[in-house]
Parts: structure tokens; sequence; C-alpha cells
């Protein structure tokens, strides 16, 4: 099964250092945060990539373009001008990058993508910017044996603020940063058929309005609840968060 990845996006909520980059471009721990997705998926054996780009696309093609380059050991003979890769520290990836326009919507970029689909076969369709320890093998079986259109992976957003429990005003208990208020809500990792692509207008389309809301309204919108970790970088709060879970050797998405 191929990924999809959402990369295009400007990153407003985040620019002290989209102003330079694409938002999935972001490092945390020396490497982009599309780097973190990207090794989840590899994790469950899924290597195969179709990357929709917009704002500063180049930043991730040139990325990928050098990362050999950048990954290896080499021997530069200047005389020859050639290159010899020795020890090579990689990973079994084939990525397809693909332009599909900088003001173009979340729909509009799975559209534009279709053509490197394989026809038939169902795709995981995630954003660039979020990181998670889902088991991403349970959901694509999940998605198989359901026979619906699509799935989505439902998860209970981390709180940001203590939760106080009163009564008769006095505090009967205190819980530091709960889990979000039962609801559940969209973490992002999708599995689909192709056909859903047909439900997309064009460029204008935003993922998550008709076309979600008229699978659901279909019956073919199914939910895989994830109760571990989840995590989207919208901010630079969120992004030094992340970056001081991996610091400590304990990112729960670390693969």
């Amino acid at each position: 099964m191929k990924t999809v990845i959402l990369a295009g996006g400007l990153g407003t909520r985040i620019s002290e250092e989209s102003h330079l980059k694409p938002k999935p471009m972001i490092e945390i721990g020396g490497r982009p945060i599309l780097w973190h997705i990207m090794k989840l998926y590899s994790h469950y054996g899924f290597n195969e990539f179709v990357v929709c780009l917009g704002y500063k696309g180049y930043v991730v093609k040139e990325y990928f373009a050098n990362y050999v380059l950048h990954n290896a050991d080499l021997t530069v003979d200047l005389a020859k001008g050639a290159i010899e890769y020795h020890a090579t520290n990689h990973e079994p990836w084939r990525v397809t990058l693909v332009e599909t326009g900088e003001a173009t919507m979340t729909g509009g970029r799975l559209k534009r993508v279709a053509q490197y689909l394989t026809p038939g076969e169902p795709f995981f369709l995630t954003y660039g910017d979020g990181v998670s320890d889902v088991d991403l093998r349970s959901l694509a079986d999940f998605h198989l044996a359901h026979g619906k259109d699509a799935t989505i992976t439902a998860v209970a957003p981390p709180g940001r603020y203590g939760a106080l429990e009163i009564e008769a005003g006095h505090v009967q208990r205190f819980v530091e940063k709960p889990p979000g208020d039962n609801g559940l809500i969209n973490g992002g990792f999708f599995v689909l058929d192709p056909k859903v692509v047909d439900r997309i207008d064009g460029d204008a389309t935003v993922w998550e309005q008709q076309p979600l809301e008229g699978l659901a309204a279909d019956g073919q919108l199914m939910a895989y609840r994830h109760d571990g970790f989840w995590a989207a970088m919208d901010t630079l709060r969120d992004k030094n968060h992340l970056e001081a879970l991996w610091a400590s050797g304990e990112a729960p998405w670390r693969r």
C-alpha cells in the first residue's frame, strides 16, 4: 500500500520556522517531522510514498534529492568527476514528490496525485505534521476487513490544562492535562479506497468537508480508535514538546 502525505500547507501558526521552510520540514531531533512520519510507516513495511507539495516544495525536493549524499560515506574523484558511495545509512523508500499547487486545498491535493496511486488498491493518507504510535498494520487490516470506502483514525486530543473535579466548593480530584473531554477527533491516519477521489470536485475542495461528510452520510466511513500517543505540531509550543520527548529517548513514536 502507498502512503499519501499532505505536505503543502503554509503552517501559519508556527510561522517562527515556517517562513523559512514548509511545515513538514521543521525538525524534531535534527530530522524533519516528515521523516519521522515516514519512519512510522516504514516500520510496518510501508515504504512507498506520494508527497503532496505546495508552499516551498523545492525544500522537500532538495532534501530527498540529496538524502543518500548526506547519509553515506563517499569518495569524490575530482579528476574523473565521479562519486563513489560506500557505507550508506538510508531507508528503503520510494518517494514521489508532486507539485500540487500553493493554494490548493487538502482534497484538491489528493485529487492531483490520483494518477500516482495503484488502481483498485487501498492507500494511506495522512498529514505532514502529526506523529503517533498507532499500529498501521492493524489499521490497514481493520480497513480491509470492514469493506467500506474509508477509515479514519479517531484519537482523544491531549489536554492543554489541568482539570478539576469540584463538589460543594471542595476540589475532589485534580488531573494534570488529561486527554480531551471524552470527545474523539480526526487523528489524520486514513486508509482509503481510490474511488473516494471521485468525491473531490477540484482544487478548492477541502477533504475534511464535503468528501468526508459525504462518506459518513453514505455509511462508507469507519473509525479505527487509537488510545495511544498522538500529537500534532501546530505551534512552536507543540514543536518544543515533541523535541523534548525525542531528546529524552522515550518518544512514543520512535522506531
